[in-house]
């Protein structure tokens, strides 16, 4: 397990629920894996699970630290995957809790509000997509209808999350280069790590005087915002959706997560994974017309990254890359992404 405390990104106030998580991520990957001989391990994994996060007899995913909604998700999607009677109180609990700790007018935020919609590091942090996105693939894994309102507000913070002019009227946005990737929060202004890294400032606050304030789409967001907009039921010919393939096209890969080399490396295969499947293609095109099978792909990539004892581990440690329980959990996922039967896309829904 990952037992040392841990802080959400600019949260200062450590965790020690990284360990129950990821714990939810290995149940995910036992149970899509469909061996009984994981039934052990399960059952561990479960009652580790409940003692951390059930204390009283209520849901407490995080009492002492900001990694609540991560922990929520994952336990969520790990008792998804199980898909057991006997869990389905557990599943409904975190459920509830992950709608209960979304941004929204409960907190008196109008709808078109920055925050509204996210999810982020409690209550005392801003939301921002990575936590977003993660609520939203707990939501899908348990079955939550696309018309659910928690569903719905979600998209319309993911919505405020790209850097698209048609669709985003933030100023960071329409100043932007409108290249339909995604940045890491709208929230306050607007962040992104990738501007970060090319030194600009994560709020772009290091741009030369006079030059209006931009943000820079990355790879880890984008696919996370694609995801989530297929989620909440947009279709392949929606404006977010196609610019946000675009995008992709334009930086196709597995090897570097484009706009910040090898940091969050195998985060952004998980969302990329589950992105493409849910976006339903068997092949991708990239900018020079070359039709890419993204399945035989990722599994080369990650079979080459694979350790000899099995693991993965990241050479970069941001993110807590550096611990292979966390990121053999990652790529297990990402695999089984890749090995699942393709879907055909959703047909567009009807007009409203």
């Amino acid at each position: 397990m990952v037992a040392k405390a841990a802080a959400g990104t600019d949260q200062p106030k450590p965790s020690q629920a990284a360990a129950t998580a990821v714990t939810g991520l290995a149940v995910k990957a036992f149970a899509q894996a469909g061996d009984a001989s994981h039934d052990a391990a399960v059952a561990r994994a479960l009652a580790f699970i409940k003692a951390q996060t059930f204390p009283n007899g209520s849901f407490v995913p995080d009492p002492a630290g900001s990694l609540g909604n991560y922990v929520a998700a994952s336990v969520a999607m790990g008792l998804a995957a199980l898909d057991r009677p006997d869990e389905l109180p557990m599943l409904e609990h975190t459920v509830e809790w992950l709608r209960q700790n979304q941004w929204d007018h409960t907190e008196g935020l109008a709808s078109t509000k920055d925050w509204y919609g996210g999810a982020g590091y409690g209550n005392w942090g801003r939301p921002d997509l990575s936590n977003t996105q993660l609520l939203l693939d707990a939501l899908h894994d348990a079955g939550v209808s696309q018309d659910d309102p928690a569903v719905q507000r979600a998209l319309a913070f993911v919505t405020r999350t790209q850097n698209l002019k048609a669709t985003n009227p933030s100023s960071w946005a329409q100043s932007g280069n409108d290249d339909g990737g995604f940045v890491y929060t709208p929230a306050n202004g607007g962040e992104s790590f990738a501007s970060e890294d090319a030194g600009e400032g994560r709020y772009g606050e290091k741009l030369p005087a006079g030059t209006p304030r931009t943000l820079r789409s990355y790879g880890s967001m984008t696919y996370a915002g694609l995801k989530s907009l297929l989620y909440a039921g947009l279709s392949p010919d929606d404006p977010r959706v196609k610019a946000a393939r675009g995008w992709i096209a334009l930086h196709w890969g597995f090897d570097a997560n484009p706009g910040l080399g090898t940091q969050g490396l195998y985060y952004y295969r998980h969302a990329m994974a589950r992105a493409l499947a849910v976006n339903g293609e068997r092949a991708i095109v990239d900018a020079q017309g070359k039709a890419h099978d993204w399945r035989a792909e990722l599994i080369e990539s990650l079979l080459a990254a694979q350790r000899p004892d099995g693991s993965w581990v990241n050479a970069t440690s941001r993110w807590q890359e550096d611990k292979p329980e966390l990121v053999t959990a990652y790529a297990l996922l990402a695999l089984e992404e890749a090995l699942k039967a393709p879907t055909p896309p959703s047909p567009a829904p009807p007009a409203r």
